[in-house]
């Protein structure tokens, strides 16, 4: 590529910034196939959980995706790199376009290939995200945590589609902060907090449903992200003084208080440590413990990456931090990691809960039958 290395450097920045969303989306779905087959290996019954029809995919039918996905998405970002380092500017321009098109066609595509069941399921699970009028279901709030790890993909997103539709693409010009589609526009901080807002509204929306207050609690917890991500945002658009003494400590006190909050949550609600206590304790069937019985390292292993993990949260979706771009990309990928142990323990969690639900209905079953029972017989002798 004949240019000098500044521009190679801002060419290749804004190459990876198109590609970026696919790729870490590509990365999940690999992820979301092996969940499925270490769900399906441990007798969890995901499909009960989540509440799938008998044509949902199975861990071989989203690997079949993945590998797709993963064929398809470098080819178009090696088109990309090709055409424009050999002049053929309006050729480059146009496969990130293609690219963001088909998937969008494929998505919404009304005729019964390419898995229209789940498709739907898909589409009609994040329309209920985005608007939460009707009882939240697990599924809809599982799939809203995910969404909060890829914040950091819509905002790559919501910049490549603006310089889609302002032309923008294989130019370099963009990257001036007075751009439309620059690093330091306001739809960032917008972009970026948008899957926690929907995630707030959620436990809102169940406030109002059970009357639990820990659903409160939960909305507390995402509702610490907000001025963790805007504090960020104003260090464009406010004096570098101003940023120094005031907002930067704000937003280290708000980034902590985030982080501390959410991991606790993650430990002691969504898999239901207790505190720790059953860190080292295999009373109950659980799902790392049958994998991994006696293995206590396991859970010491997910317990501190996941605080180590919450922390470097703070890194990507700061605005003022993601000039170093593949360092983002880096701890992206790590908070993606995060999330796929994450889910093996939420859903086993979920399925725990269950099984204690049926228990107990059983057992109340039970004592109905025995009470009648007991009522024939007194009967009989009288």
């Amino acid at each position: 590529m004949r240019m000098s290395a500044d521009l190679r450097d801002l060419f290749l920045y804004e190459a990876f910034l198109y590609y970026n969303p696919l790729l870490l989306v590509t990365m999940m779905v690999w992820l979301w196939g092996v969940n499925l087959w270490v769900f399906a290996q441990s007798n969890v019954n995901y499909v009960k959980i989540f509440d799938l029809d008998q044509d949902h995919l199975t861990h071989r039918e989203v690997w079949k995706c993945a590998t797709w996905m993963t064929i398809i998405v470098p080819t178009s970002m090696t088109a990309y790199l090709y055409l424009y380092s050999h002049g053929e500017v309006s050729l480059a321009a146009s496969q990130p376009v293609l690219l963001y098109i088909a998937v969008a066609m494929i998505l919404i595509f009304p005729f019964d290939i390419f898995y229209l069941s789940s498709r739907y399921y898909l589409l009609r699970t994040l329309w209920r995200i985005v608007l939460p009028l009707q009882a939240i279901s697990f599924s809809d709030f599982f799939l809203a945590d995910i969404l909060t790890s890829m914040a950091k993909v819509f905002s790559d997103l919501e910049r490549s589609v603006c310089r889609m539709v302002h032309r923008q693409v294989a130019t370099i010009a963009w990257f001036e902060a007075d751009s439309v589609c620059g690093s330091h526009s306001v739809a960032i901080p917008l972009v970026l907090v948008l899957p926690y807002l929907f995630r707030l509204f959620q436990c809102l929306r169940q406030y109002k449903d059970t009357r639990e207050k820990t659903a409160l609690f939960n909305a507390l917890k995402y509702s610490t992200a907000v001025p963790v991500i805007f504090l960020s945002a104003l260090k464009y658009h406010v004096l570098p003084g101003s940023w120094t003494n005031f907002y930067r400590p704000l937003w280290l006190l708000s980034s902590v208080l985030n982080s501390l909050y959410s991991f606790y949550w993650d430990i002691t609600r969504d898999w239901d440590l207790s505190c720790f206590t059953r860190i080292f304790k295999f009373n109950r069937p659980h799902l790392c413990s049958y994998l991994f019985h006696g293995r206590r390292w396991v859970y010491v292993w997910v317990i501190g990456s996941n605080l180590i993990l919450r922390c470097t949260w703070t890194y990507k979706l700061s605005a003022h931090l993601r000039h170093n771009y593949l360092t983002v990309f880096a701890i992206t990928v790590l908070e993606m990691l995060r999330r796929f142990q994450w889910a093996f323990f939420r859903v086993e969690n979920e399925w725990n809960k269950m099984n204690s639900k049926s228990n107990i209905q059983l057992s109340e079953k039970d004592n109905t039958n025995e009470e009648a029972q007991s009522l024939i017989s007194n009967d009989h002798n009288v």
